[in-house]
């Protein structure tokens, strides 16, 4: 049989962190076995829905390169994928359940059934419709009279299902609450929606939250009512914030698009959050998308909560930065480089920041003196590692700016041996020539690179003037 995962998200915003892991999980189930991965937009909850959520969720797979093989753009032999146009297939199956047993129609309002429920105290609504027979509820649905359907659940004991990571589980019965599976608008609950479509969308594995082992079982009846087989479950533990809180995006927590926008690259993302629940087997920690389709087997899912590390995250993006080609870097630093002055160097700029920097995000912090040059205090040019201080740097900036006023070849490599040599002649460490010219030329303590870095970056023009700039300020 072929292995059929399926993200069904809903379209209420931003694509959380714990959301596109599921996804990741999903498709790689699929694509590990040479199987299908379906996307379908669970939006059944329109209070909830959000305008352009489902754009988002198209955007966000597409670039992390999760490609889908049907969904509600592409098609498939299983359509729609949108459950906002399933409703006359709920409808259908949700009679068909009652005419089984597994189901009934309940008259009830919805005050009258939170008025009897109290999930703080473990009370269930216990629905009086339960009681009347099939004939009279289907008498009282033809007479227009307002109505849902919920789950019957008369089973006693205990219920027994197999999960992929947890093992073997039992929950008593006598622990379910008998839901809602159609509301008295049409739409379905997630409870019976999910069961419907991932049945006749041929769905072999489903991977969701370990939130809903308690809830399996009422699924696992719904399958059995119609003489279904389910699928494998493969509930997985929650991205944590801390050891007490879940990652929520409603708590201010980083987004996909969040951690986009400062700079991550979605590469290092994935490789991330494949992670958080998952592991090798061994030391390896960066993988491809590809290399993890290669590699990816259920059984080395973790159960326990994985804390999202941001530390860890942006050393991996670190990681990530530095292996891209430098014309790749280049590309995606551009946008950081807006308003930048036209004497600017910018490959010779790229250069210098691929290796030093660990997200995108860090480029204007580390390049905001190449703009504008820095008031700063003559205190800069004291430093007892290099030996210098400001008396050094009126004495030695003279012959720098002397020296780099002669040179036709203005490269790193040239630059560096110019002043190198410069420090042989005036008799003195290379660090009393190369860091008051840095400090010159940036007003900074901490660069992107060093003095003659910095120098190609800026041109020779710029690189003079604010060389004797900085004379004239000593």
């Amino acid at each position: 049989m072929t292995t059929r995962t399926r993200f069904a998200p809903s379209p209420t915003g931003y694509m959380h962190i714990g959301n596109l892991r599921t996804a990741l999980y999903e498709y790689l189930i699929a694509k590990a076995q040479g199987g299908d991965f379906l996307l379908r937009i669970e939006d059944t909850d329109q209070k909830r829905y959000v305008e352009g959520a489902t754009d988002i969720i198209y955007n966000t797979l597409k670039t992390v390169g999760m490609n889908w093989d049907e969904g509600p753009d592409i098609g498939g032999n299983y359509g729609p994928y949108v459950q906002s146009e399933r409703k006359p297939i709920y409808a259908e199956y949700a009679h068909k359940l009652v005419e089984l047993g597994g189901a009934h129609y309940c008259f009830c309002s919805k005050n009258e059934a939170d008025e009897e429920k109290n999930e703080e105290m473990n009370i269930k609504f216990k629905d009086p419709c339960k009681m009347l027979s099939l004939d009279e509820a289907q008498k009282r649905v033809a007479a227009g009279e307002p109505y849902v359907i919920r789950q019957t659940i008369n089973k006693k004991g205990k219920s027994k299902y197999h999960d992929e990571v947890y093992g073997d589980i039992e929950i008593d019965y006598d622990e379910l609450d008998e839901g809602v599976l159609l509301k008295s608008d049409g739409f379905p609950t997630y409870n019976f929606a999910n069961v419907v479509d991932d049945h006749l969308m041929n769905i072999t594995h489903v991977v969701r939250g370990n939130e809903y082992i308690s809830s399996t079982p009422k699924y696992n009846l719904i399958y059995e009512d119609f003489g279904w087989e389910h699928p494998h479950y493969v509930h997985v533990p929650p991205v944590m914030k801390d050891a007490q809180h879940k990652l929520s995006k409603r708590n201010g927590d980083a987004s996909f698009q969040d951690l986009v926008a400062k700079g991550y690259l979605p590469e290092a993302i994935i490789n991330y959050i494949a992670l958080l629940g998952w592991n090798p087997g061994n030391d390896e920690e960066i993988f491809s998308l590809e290399d993890l389709k290669k590699i990816f087997t259920v059984e080395r899912l973790n159960r326990s909560p994985a804390i999202f590390d941001i530390t860890k995250l942006t050393w991996m993006n670190g990681v990530y930065i530095r292996a891209l080609p430098a014309e790749k870097f280049h590309e995606l630093a551009m946008p950081y480089y807006a308003e930048m002055p036209s004497f600017v160097n910018l490959s010779a700029l790229s250069a210098t920041l691929q290796p030093r920097i660990e997200t995108l995000g860090d480029i204007p912090a580390q390049i905001d003196f190449i703009k504008t040059m820095p008031e700063y205090s003559i205190e800069l040019y004291s430093n007892k590692k290099m030996k210098t201080d400001a008396a050094v740097a009126k004495q030695n900036l003279p012959a720098i700016c002397e020296v780099l006023a002669s040179q036709d070849v203005w490269t790193n490599e040239a630059l560096f041996e110019a002043l190198k040599g410069l420090a042989e002649k005036l008799v003195v460490k290379n660090g009393q020539v190369l860091y008051p010219a840095r400090i010159a030329l940036s007003g900074k303590e901490t660069t992107p690179g060093g003095a003659t870095e910095i120098a190609v970056v800026l041109g020779k023009d710029e690189t003079l003037r604010r060389l004797d700039a900085a004379i004239a300020k000593l």
